[in-house]
């Protein structure tokens, strides 16, 4: 497939998604509409919605990618996934009806009168500059694909390549953000997930393989193997490592994150957005069993075709993410590529649309206080949100042009490593807070225990194998991050004798 094809589906794509926000907005573009949806979405759009936000564009082309990787990762991917699963169902028993029942609109309001001002602020603070990181590096690693497969064909700078990505984006959230994006997120995840079934009736074809003999060929591949019970200490890939590490990855980076909480917050009730809840974990389990089917697919067409994994340009080490756009665009014909094209542009952006709408409610929310009674009726409340909206695209930009500055892979992968690292903080201080129902905290030192966890887990991580007879830590190490949080604030906490009106409230 030539770049200006590809560049011609890309402007079709977006000319699509701003033609239903001007849509959506000229019915309703007020903050409420931006930053709730008006609390009147459907669960079902919601949950399906969900999936595109969930499965970003680097999920998209890495975890297939992972399947033949070197370390011999294989399916082990599903043991984090089935953690996730169980994290979801946690989410939606005991953090949504606590959301529900305080009425809020950023979840970090919880905070204001459980801990305190600082406590407030501090939480709000994490999630801005982890999602800000996060959210910039996974569309940094697609721009890449991007700049590779079509913009380098017109020497377009890279930063050019990445502001036109974020302009798209802004073009049609600013308006009515979260109203508009419950619907342009349920169109990308069709796209998404046509493009992981059809992806895999391509290859199958191409292999001259029916659905029970592709079955049969990646349960008899070296690819299948699930489940690894080998070597607790010293192996990341334990499936209890994986499997705690991916549910408690979920209830941080998804219970506790405004980005995703903010669309289970705009459907009417609890009721609603536990059904969404439920139905998009059966949603997300399926998708993850159908992305590691195509990375064990995409293998042994490479094997069957010799095609060798794409080289990167910085380390010239084989980039295993690279894998599934190369057989896309340059082996497989023009339909298929078109679809991966679809499957990679709502991945992507699906995820981008929704942490930007995030960022832009919790700064509106938490920093101005713009649902506050004296403010909710101030015309100029709208202008200051979509300047908001666009400071966070142009922050988002100056990230990624800085991880394509520091041009060092190991040092962008240290940086999005210690960025999820601030997620156990949010971990710890959620947990002392429902927990810990009797007791308040000394507000003013709340950002130093946020500050000092992760690097006391950060030096723990670095030296597990000394302290802990060859341990090696994965995912799991947010538990021990929120764990040492919560040990902090109990030991900056004091008992306070409540009232029954108080305890109702925590």
């Amino acid at each position: 497939m030539t770049p200006i094809v590809i560049l011609s589906i890309l402007i079709i794509y977006f000319g699509v998604l701003i033609a239903i926000s001007r849509f959506v907005s000229k019915k309703d573009s007020s903050n409420a509409a931006f930053f709730s949806a008006n609390k009147n979405s459907k669960w079902y759009l919601v949950a399906f919605g969900m999936i595109g936000t969930a499965l970003s564009g680097v999920t998209f082309i890495s975890v297939p990618g992972e399947v033949g990787a070197p370390g011999g990762e294989q399916f082990k991917y599903f043991q984090f996934v089935l953690g996730n699963a169980v994290g979801f169902i946690i989410t939606a028993t005991v953090l949504l009806p606590l959301y529900y029942r305080l009425n809020l609109v950023s979840i970090y309001e919880y905070f204001e009168n459980r801990l305190g001002f600082f406590s407030y602020k501090t939480a709000a603070a994490i999630f801005l500059i982890s999602r800000t990181i996060g959210s910039a590096f996974r569309l940094y690693l697609v721009v890449i694909v991007f700049q590779r497969f079509v913009f380098d064909a017109f020497n377009i700078p890279f930063a050019v390549t990445g502001l036109i990505s974020l302009a798209l984006i802004y073009a049609y959230t600013y308006k009515s953000g979260l109203k508009a994006i419950i619907i342009t997120d349920t169109l990308q995840t069709f796209f998404l997930v046509s493009s992981v079934i059809l992806t895999i009736i391509f290859i199958c074809n191409s292999l001259n393989l029916n659905a029970i003999e592709a079955f049969e060929t990646v349960k008899n591949s070296s690819y299948s193997k699930i489940f690894f019970w080998e070597d607790f200490v010293g192996s990341k890939f334990h499936f209890i490592k994986q499997f705690l590490g991916g549910m408690f990855v979920t209830i941080a980076m998804t219970g506790l994150d405004q980005d995703l909480m903010q669309k289970n917050l705009s459907c009417a009730n609890i009721k609603d957005a536990q059904k969404n809840m439920f139905t998009f974990t059966g949603i997300f389990v399926l998708i993850n069993i159908f992305f590691l089917g195509v990375g064990a697919l995409l293998y042994i067409y490479a094997e069957a075709n010799g095609i060798s994994v794409p080289t990167d340009i910085i380390s010239g080490k084989p980039r295993t993410d690279l894998l599934f756009p190369e057989i896309a665009f340059h082996h497989l014909a023009l339909v298929p590529a078109i679809v991966f094209l679809l499957g990679l542009i709502a991945a992507t952006f699906a995820t981008t649309d929704s942490a930007l709408t995030a960022l832009t409610t919790s700064f509106c929310i938490d920093f101005l206080a713009m649902d506050k009674p004296q403010n909710v009726q101030k015309i100029s409340n709208v202008k200051i949100r979509k300047l908001v909206h666009l400071v966070f695209c142009f922050i988002m930009f100056a990230v990624i042009v800085l991880f394509n500055a520091i041009n060092d892979a190991s040092v962008v992968s240290m940086i999005f490593k210690i960025a999820s690292y601030t997620y156990g903080p949010l971990l710890g201080l959620f947990t002392f807070g429902i927990f810990f129902k009797n007791r308040k905290v000394h507000d003013k030192l709340v950002p130093f225990i946020c500050l000092a966890a992760p690097f006391i887990t950060l030096f723990i991580s670095n030296n597990s194998a000394a302290f802990l007879n060859g341990y090696v830590f994965d995912n799991e190490l947010i538990i021990v991050n929120g764990f040492i949080t919560v040990l902090l604030l109990f030991a900056i906490s004091y008992k306070e004798k409540m009232t029954e009106n108080q305890q109702f409230k925590n």
